[in-house]
């Protein structure tokens, strides 16, 4: 086998679904659809996205030695259906991705390994990114071929669905590049019209302030009354738009079970009671952790709200003095959804 082909065999050996391989200036339109998300006003509080911008949208730029980008996938395809979990009223529904290890350990573990047998194997050097650096991911896994933007935004393959984790290996080595590949979505609009929110201007287009994961994990403060009652029982993150596209019928397995068997969906009661060592507690290892006990129990709150269950009113109300402004004032409003006063 030449170097490509060892480093892809490694790659799979590691517990990616699929390693591709592109060249980091190989998006030139990124810069520009990210000037037009920031312009729209559609990237909200996430004002992280406005800074290094030149680096975001030109990964040639972030690390001019970098020859090569490896783009790779990690599967982490619940083996449950999120759909019907947003029935369960009186308990709080959690992003798939989220049920267990915090995968940005996981997957930059990984890569490190990966990285370092590249190194031994073929010298250069080497940087690895998951999620956490101004890499535009999604364009450059089209690129390299791992799948393409689908109409939810998120990137999907013919091959693994799109329940995976992305992630990329730059390297000074050149490595051939791989065929970008091309959209496969016809005229399906599944994903947007699940949506509960409305948050797909169009297709291939999010506002992000109007997304249930944005308004859950990103959004601090109150969340507009108008979408507090479409969020249900969401507490942290939404699948529904990757739980619905065709192509998961694809889907591969996870390789690693520590992204299974975690959180569940709990009583909101339960949740309601947590402190924040309790909080601390209960999420530690796990992606919700990062949010904070006040964000979560707003987004429980908001939950006991929309569900209807007359029991959990006692709950409400116990929070509505909260030393938490944003907690208590979900709290009230949670108490008048359940009275019906609202």
């Amino acid at each position: 086998m030449d170097l490509k082909q060892q480093v892809v065999a490694r790659a799979l050996e590691e517990g990616f679904v699929m390693a591709r391989v592109c060249r980091p200036d190989s998006v030139p339109q990124a810069a520009e659809r990210l000037q037009e998300f920031v312009n729209a006003g559609y990237h909200g509080q996430m004002g992280w996205m406005t800074e290094r911008m030149h680096w975001r949208g030109n990964p040639a730029a972030l690390w001019p030695e970098a020859q090569s980008v490896i783009m790779l996938a990690e599967s982490y395809a619940p083996d449950y259906d999120p759909l019907p979990l947003l029935e369960a009223r009186g308990q709080g529904v959690i992003s798939a991705y989220a049920q267990g290890r915090d995968y940005h350990d996981v997957v930059k573990k990984r890569l490190k390994r990966l990285g370092r047998w590249l190194i031994e194997t073929a010298g250069g050097e080497i940087k690895v990114f998951v999620d956490t650096a101004p890499v535009p991911e999604k364009a450059l896994g089209q690129a390299a071929g791992l799948g393409w933007q689908g109409k939810h935004t998120s990137l999907l393959s013919r091959e693994w669905g799109n329940w995976a984790f992305l992630g990329s290996v730059f390297t000074t080595l050149k490595l051939a590049p791989d065929a970008p590949e091309v959209g496969h979505c016809g005229s399906c609009t599944a994903c947007l019209d699940i949506c509960p929110t409305n948050a797909f201007p169009a297709p291939y287009q999010m506002d992000a302030r109007r997304c249930i994961s944005y308004l859950t994990i990103e959004h601090a403060g109150p969340v507009d009354a108008e979408l507090r009652a479409l969020m249900g029982n969401r507490i942290y993150g939404c699948d529904d738009c990757l739980a619905v596209c065709p192509w998961n019928k694809f889907a591969v397995a996870a390789s690693d079970m520590r992204y299974h068997g975690g959180v569940g969906a709990p009583p909101l009661a339960e949740l309601a009671a947590l402190d924040d060592a309790g909080f601390r507690a209960r999420f530690s290892g796990s992606p919700v952790k990062r949010i904070g006990r006040n964000r979560f129990v707003r987004n429980v709150l908001y939950a006991i709200g929309n569900s209807g269950v007359a029991d959990l009113l006692p709950v409400a109300c116990g929070l509505c003095e909260d030393t938490d402004a944003t907690v208590a004032d979900a709290a009230r409003w949670a108490v008048a959804q359940l009275k019906g006063t609202a």
